[in-house]
């Protein structure tokens, strides 16, 4: 019996202080999200983000304005060091808007929305027109083969999977035909290829993205575009009742010679552990089309974020704590590679990693990269997460930008939003800031600051 009471004490002290932890860390995060709701500034760091400076590609003066404001905003903060971290980025230009339409019989034609995939290389002056063939997957251009294939335009037809509750997954079944159609397409002979958008939606608005042509010599490339889902609709149906339609398309991008950009970096120098790292961020640069409100804007206010908000209710970090403004995720990852090349070089140990690229739709939860023990502690920090309906905690995916980081020791996280509605925007035109709901945009932040304070309080494991 009287060994029996010290273990019982032991017990119900553990579990004492487990209580007043929770309940210290449940008062924390509710002034983490009541401070994001009622007195946030990441809405109105988008609104001049994307109405004042707009789509930022790699390599564009934009992209330059935005480095500029992003670390005007960050110095402003009062934290302890901002610098910007050189890197070399590709610099490719749309030009002028695309032309396109579909041909049933000479003079008789239907004009459909495209627009030049990043990267491309432009039509002909006054474009090109050809007999146009439609395929699913790589496999049945293959099954096609060379004959029927040479001096035609590839149409790339296979749609996101609708009954994929997860957008990403269905984006991820797909998106081959974006990134690789072209390289496929000219080994058997094609002279352009069109790839329908990946959009979950029908509407009008093409949506372009990164590809590659792989290994072909300058010689061999062909022009790649995305038509929208309703155009695709459209040129599928004029096909199965007339064959022979052609299809005109005509672009006028460039690729240039490789320019200087930044990443953008802001810390805060830990109390205790100043070495250990955690790094959270988003992509700077965007595409084109649009304003690039959701994909990337939102990441990168709400990364902001995280650091303005522990400044303004005074949580002074164990750990030092990074934002990092990634240049250059959408059409080359050369910001995210070159930061992790960087701290390696310097024998910095980076121990947590958070990234926020899904659009700034109503925060669900993470995904994280990491190991079971790791795992095990975020699982316990979930009923934390509940009163703001953030349920969602499981492994997967972190983000791009953060992925080179990876190594053993390290938790890599990535905020998941309701995904929805995300390809509705993704790359294109509309996604802009009116897009946008300022109060999902702020439960995103704070849910991503809450998590960055858990992971400074207790550590890795």
């Amino acid at each position: 019996m009287k060994k029996i009471i010290p273990i019982l004490f032991a017990i119900l002290s553990i579990n004492s202080f487990a209580q007043n932890n929770s309940k210290e860390d449940s008062t924390i995060i509710k002034k983490i999200y009541d401070t994001s709701l009622l007195n946030g500034k990441s809405y109105e760091w988008l609104d001049y983000l994307s109405n004042q400076i707009g789509g930022r590609l790699s390599g564009s003066i934009n992209a330059q304005k935005a480095v500029e404001w992003g670390e005007k905003e960050l110095k402003a903060l009062g934290i302890d060091k901002v610098w910007l971290q050189s890197v070399m980025v590709p610099k490719w230009t749309r030009g002028v808007t695309e032309f396109a339409y579909i041909e049933t019989e000479p003079g008789k034609t239907t004009n459909v929305p495209i627009c030049a995939l990043g990267g491309s290389i432009p039509t002909p002056i006054g474009g090109i027109k050809a007999p146009i063939i439609e395929v699913k997957t790589f496999e049945d251009l293959r099954e096609l083969g060379y004959d029927k294939v040479e001096g035609k335009i590839v149409f790339f037809n296979r749609p996101m999977q609708a009954d994929l509750i997860e957008t990403f997954k269905a984006y991820g079944g797909c998106v081959d035909q974006r990134y690789s159609g072209a390289a496929e397409a000219a080994k058997f002979g094609a002279i352009g290829v069109i790839v329908r958008s990946m959009n979950l939606r029908l509407d009008d608005y093409p949506h372009t993205g990164s590809m590659s042509y792989g290994d072909l010599t300058n010689n061999d490339k062909i022009p790649a575009a995305a038509i929208s889902t309703n155009g695709a609709n459209l040129l599928s149906s004029m096909l199965k009742l007339n064959p022979k339609i052609k299809f005109h398309m005509n672009m006028n991008c460039r690729t240039w010679k490789d320019v200087e950009s930044f990443n953008v970096i802001g810390e805060i120098t830990g109390s205790e552990f100043p070495n250990e790292y955690m790094v959270v961020g988003g992509h700077l640069d965007s595409w084109d089309l649009g304003d690039g409100s959701h994909d990337d804007g939102a990441g990168v206010v709400q990364s902001m974020e995280v650091l303005r908000l522990f400044k303004e209710i005074g949580y002074k970090p164990k750990r030092s704590i990074r934002v990092v403004l990634f240049m250059n995720e959408e059409n080359g990852l050369r910001g995210g590679k070159k930061y992790a090349k960087v701290a390696k070089n310097k024998g910095e140990n980076h121990v947590f990693a958070l990234e926020s690229d899904a659009g700034g739709f109503t925060p669900r939860g993470f995904s994280f990269d990491c190991d079971d023990a790791n795992f095990e502690q975020v699982q316990s920090w979930k009923s934390l997460f509940e009163p703001y309906l953030v349920h969602y905690f499981a492994k997967g995916g972190s983000g791009a930008d953060i992925g080179p980081l990876k190594k053993e020791g390290i938790v890599l996280a990535g905020l998941r939003p309701d995904s929805q509605r995300y390809f509705d925007y993704h790359h294109a035109k509309n996604d802009t800031f009116d897009a946008v709901n300022k109060r999902e945009l702020e439960l995103g932040a704070a849910t991503m600051t809450s998590l960055m304070y858990l992971f400074d309080t207790y550590g890795v494991k």
